[in-house]
């Protein structure tokens, strides 16, 4: 196997090679004055099994347009197969047409992907699970619960409850909250526009109880702000966590976060973050994780197997 990676998350690319004792191999990433992107792999992979690390950052389109690249000149150098891992999938929250005249966004990246190159992709924490019914290649997409569960359970919160900032995470929240033995709380939410969030109600026992707001991602923080902001008003203990996957934490966040005073936010490096960004802010690596899908890959084996299942 080759391992190669865009310039999308560097630190994560390095972690990962050290867990699977292989090196980066040598790729040319660079842009044109235009801002045209421009990639040439800069050893053979011929006959090579090719696994491109990229992830979706704050500048998800010029991610996108690289790794597109990067697939179709591995394509091209007649790589045996192109295995891509994206932990953070660029425009998963556009799924579905929720207004007239709207794209699903995130089914043209599926498509697009298979055009480019891709024969098989691994990702972490869909938005939603029918983003993997946009492919028609291979999808592993990986589960970060056993990674909070493990943090959580060490901190030996006494009766915590998992509470869900709206109803369409609420199946996600419930699994982690079995996980932990937890129970689970629901919030009701509108969205008044974009990156605005109005919690409405809260449905379970949280009065005197600590609440961590579980959630697949944290983008401007709208959500869990209001979130919590409506927790402490129904008497929710003042010890509130905030966990998610994907810590995006664009325009406002880090700022906003600095103020909000969470008890801890708990996301994963699926997306670089100065862990330092701001007070109470915890990441948890997955490259273990990524390293161990790989191997397993490798092996012909079971992708499962390592959550037990």
């Amino acid at each position: 196997m080759h391992l190669f990676a865009g310039s999308s998350h560097s630190s994560l690319a390095s972690a990962l090679a050290k867990e699977l004792q292989e090196p980066l191999g040598q790729i040319e990433l660079k842009a044109f004055s235009c801002g045209e992107r421009y990639v040439r792999f800069l050893e053979s992979i011929r006959g090579r099994d090719v696994y491109i690390l990229q992830t979706a950052t704050c500048e998800p389109d010029k991610c996108l347009m690289e790794l597109f690249l990067m697939c179709q000149a591995a394509q091209l150098s007649f790589a045996n197969t192109v295995h891509v891992i994206m932990p953070h999938f660029a425009y998963a929250r556009q799924d579905r047409v929720a207004a007239p005249r709207e794209p699903i966004s995130s089914k043209l990246i599926a498509h697009l992907l298979e055009e480019s190159g891709a024969d098989h992709v691994i990702t972490l924490d869909l938005h939603s699970d029918q983003i993997q019914g946009f492919f028609s290649i291979p999808v592993d997409a990986l589960d970060a619960r056993p990674l909070f569960a493990a943090y959580f359970r060490n901190k030996k919160l006494t009766d915590p409850v998992i509470v869900s900032p709206d109803a369409g995470g609420a199946k996600r929240a419930k699994k982690f909250a079995d996980m932990l033995g937890a129970d689970l709380a629901i919030m009701h939410k509108s969205r008044p526009a974009h990156h605005e969030a109005e919690i409405i109600e809260v449905v379970g026992e949280i009065e005197g109880r600590s609440c961590i707001l579980f959630d697949d991602m944290i983008d401007t923080g709208g959500s869990l702000l209001s979130a919590k902001k409506a927790l402490i008003k129904r008497k929710a203990h003042p010890d509130v966590y905030a966990a998610a996957t994907h810590g995006i934490f664009s325009g406002k966040a880090i700022e906003n976060f600095k103020k909000a005073a969470f008890k801890e936010v708990v996301v994963t490096d699926s997306l670089p973050v100065k862990r330092t960004a701001f007070p109470g802010l915890k990441i948890l690596p997955i490259a273990p994780l990524l390293a161990e899908v790989i191997r397993h890959i490798e092996k012909g084996e079971s992708v499962t197997e390592i959550y037990g299942r």
